[in-house]
């Protein structure tokens, strides 16, 4: 599995190739031995789940190979676990600098370069991690503090510049996005698939595109470059975002999924917490900015 945001590549829980499950439903608590149709852990031969090291004790001392729900595998309590550790490294960083780190008029320059700093450490972080074939969890908690830190210096800019209470509102319509897809996925209603695959890679290339040129233009020509983040423009490439942040969390629920399904390692529980927590961010950071569009109107 290689768990990325909408910036990045995703290959959903797989070792050299392939979608996880994207064709095919999980057979949550199938045969360990043989080759499992669908399943990107299964070998060719022998035991499917070579790469668990239980798997393999249990194989040299002859007992019978571990089940997919044996220790030793990727459970939720794992995701969830490691999920609320990385989302509160976020958390508990942007809190202490929104209060440690003034954006007043006599600290301002101080707190942005501090932030930008953050922000930049934080990206340079996350696409280590996202080239990395297994998972750190070091270098995820960095990530998150460093990203933390960030979202804490541009939350308190927005809440004292343009409006107050503008953060609670991202904070709470992120929220809603995560129960929604959630409640969405779980009905069945959103089928993850090639298909969807494609197109949301598609669309969020695009949209990644868009705001690089739109950046370069504001960098380099001055004012808001070509209008893709002010104005009436900018408020419809925010429910873009948005949008295309939910369409991610359906990929991130679907490799989750499958990742249990097929009895992932343990460890790879990182790599889904990792994936949510940038994904979260995006949607954040998205709303965050609509917000600020609307009020500053």
């Amino acid at each position: 599995m290689r768990s990325n945001n909408p910036v990045f590549s995703r290959r959903g829980f797989s070792r050299d190739n392939g979608y996880a499950g994207f064709n095919a439903a999980p057979q949550a608590g199938g045969p360990a031995g043989g080759t499992q149709q669908g399943n990107p852990y299964a070998q060719p031969a022998g035991n499917p789940y070579a790469q668990n090291p239980y798997a393999q004790q249990d194989l040299q001392y002859g007992a019978p190979q571990t089940p997919v729900t044996a220790r030793g595998v990727m459970t939720m309590d794992d995701v969830v676990a490691r999920t609320a550790m990385t989302l509160g490294t976020v958390v508990v960083t942007a809190v202490l600098s929104w209060l440690l780190l003034p954006v007043d008029e006599a600290n301002l320059g101080k707190s942005y370069a501090i932030g930008v700093g953050a922000g930049l450490v934080a990206m340079v972080l996350a696409l280590v991690q996202s080239f990395k074939r297994r998972p750190t969890p070091a270098l995820i908690l960095s990530y998150a503090a460093f990203e933390g830190v960030f979202l804490g210096v541009i939350s308190s800019a927005v809440s004292t510049y343009i409006a107050d209470g503008v953060v609670a509102q991202a904070v709470l319509g992120t929220m809603a996005v995560f129960a929604g897809v959630l409640v969405a996925y779980k009905a069945g209603w959103i089928r993850v698939n090639r298909r969807f695959y494609g197109f949301v890679m598609a669309a969020a290339l695009g949209f990644v595109l868009l705001m690089a040129v739109n950046m370069l233009f504001a960098v380099f020509g001055g004012g808001d470059g070509l209008g893709f983040r002010s104005g009436a423009l900018g408020i419809v490439f925010g429910v873009i975002g948005i949008i295309l942040g939910a369409c991610f969390l359906a990929l991130d629920f679907k490799q989750v999924e499958d990742g249990v399904a097929y009895g992932a390692p343990r460890e790879e529980a990182w790599l889904a917490a990792f994936g949510l927590t940038l994904t979260l961010v995006w949607i954040y950071m998205e709303f965050l900015r609509l917000l600020s569009i609307l009020n500053s109107d």
